[in-house]
C-alpha cells in the first residue's frame, strides 16, 4: 500500500479533534477499503503523485452531504475535483498522454474547467472521483517515461515538465487542503523529499510572479529563507533576464508551508508572517505579487 495514502488516512484517523461521537472513524475505515494503490512514475514527478494519493485518501471520506458542500471558487467538492480532472487533463493533452472526460474544446483551464464540471454534473460523485484519479494516474505514467527537460504548455505558459508537474502539485496540496478545511480535518504536510521541490519552484517562480504583476525586479537580488523541515535558502535574482544573483537587496524569512500557500493564493500577501530586511518596500513587493500565478 502507498506509504503517502497510508499517512494521510492514518493522520485522519487519529486527528485528537475528532469528538469521541463522531461516526468520521467509522467513515474512514470504510475509506480504506476504498483506497487505490500507487501507480509508479518518475523520481521528480513524486510530489505530484503524493498530493494525488493525499487527495484521494480525502475523498474516500467523503459522504453525500460534503459531495454538495462549497468549498471554494463557489464551486462544491464534486466540481472542484473536476477542476483538478481538467487542469491535469489539460497537461496531459499536451505531453501526448490520455486525457479523460469529455473531448477537450477549450485549452485554457477555465473553460476547460467548465467542460469538465458540465460533463461530470450528471455522473455520481464517485464516478468524477475515479476519472480524476485516472486521469492523474495516466499522467503520471505517461511522465514516468519523458526527460524531466520535456517541454510542456499549460494555460500558456511553456516550461519543463517537472516544473509543469510541481505547479500541479502544488495546486492539488492547496485545493486538498481547502476541503480538508471545510471537513474540519488536520492532515499532515507533505513528507520532506515532496515539499522541498515544491517550496524551490516557489522561491524560483518569485521573478516571474512580479513581472506578471507589472514589476520588474531585474538588477535585484532576494534572499529567501523558508524555515521548517522542506524548506531553505534561496538568492533568487528578481529579473527573469538575470544571468544570475548578487547580493541581496531584501531578505525574507518566512515558513515554508505558509509561503507555499501564499504563491497558492491563500492568505493576504499584506498579513503574512514573515520577517522582512533590507529593502522593505522590495521585500513587500515580493510578497504582494508572490499570489500571481494563482487562480482557480
Amino acid at each position: 500500500m502507498d506509504p503517502v495514502e497510508r499517512l494521510y488516512l492514518d493522520a485522519m484517523m487519529e486527528d485528537p479533534a475528532v469528538p469521541a461521537h463522531s461516526l468520521r472513524p467509522q467513515l474512514l475505515a470504510g475509506a480504506r477499503a476504498r483506497r487505490r494503490p500507487a501507480v509508479p512514475t518518475a523520481a521528480w514527478a513524486e510530489p505530484y503523485a503524493g498530493r494525488v494519493a493525499a487527495m484521494d485518501a480525502l475523498l474516500a471520506s467523503a459522504v453525500d452531504d460534503d459531495w454538495s458542500r462549497v468549498i471554494v471558487e463557489g464551486w462544491t467538492l464534486q466540481e472542484l475535483v473536476a477542476h483538478l480532472a481538467a487542469k491535469d487533463g489539460l497537461l496531459a493533452s499536451s505531453l501526448g498522454a490520455p486525457v479523460l472526460g469529455p473531448p477537450v474544446g477549450a485549452v485554457d483551464s477555465l473553460s476547460r474547467t467548465h467542460e469538465v464540471q458540465a460533463y461530470e454534473r450528471s455522473r455520481s460523485p464517485e464516478q468524477t472521483r475515479r476519472d480524476w484519479r485516472a486521469q492523474a494516474d495516466a499522467l503520471c505514467r505517461h511522465v514516468a517515461e519523458l526527460p524531466p527537460t520535456t517541454q510542456a504548455t499549460l494555460d500558456g505558459v511553456e516550461a519543463v515538465v517537472s516544473d509543469q508537474i510541481l505547479g500541479r502539485s502544488l495546486e492539488t496540496w492547496v485545493h486538498t487542503a481547502d476541503a480538508a478545511q471545510m471537513a474540519e480535518i488536520r492532515l499532515p504536510d507533505p513528507v520532506v523529499g515532496h515539499l522541498h521541490p515544491m517550496s524551490d519552484l516557489c522561491a524560483r517562480l518569485l521573478p516571474w510572479t512580479m513581472l506578471l504583476s507589472g514589476l520588474d525586479g531585474s538588477g535585484r537580488t532576494l534572499h529567501l529563507t523558508l524555515t521548517g523541515e522542506g524548506g531553505g535558502e534561496w538568492r533568487v535574482p528578481l529579473g527573469v533576464e538575470d544571468s544570475g544573483p548578487g547580493e541581496p537587496d531584501a531578505h525574507i524569512t518566512a515558513d515554508v508551508v505558509k509561503f507555499c500557500f501564499l504563491l497558492g493564493g491563500r492568505g493576504d500577501p499584506a498579513e503574512f508572517p514573515a520577517e522582512l530586511a533590507g529593502d522593505l518596500s522590495l521585500a513587500r513587493d515580493v510578497l504582494a505579487t508572490a499570489p500571481a500565478f494563482s487562480g482557480p
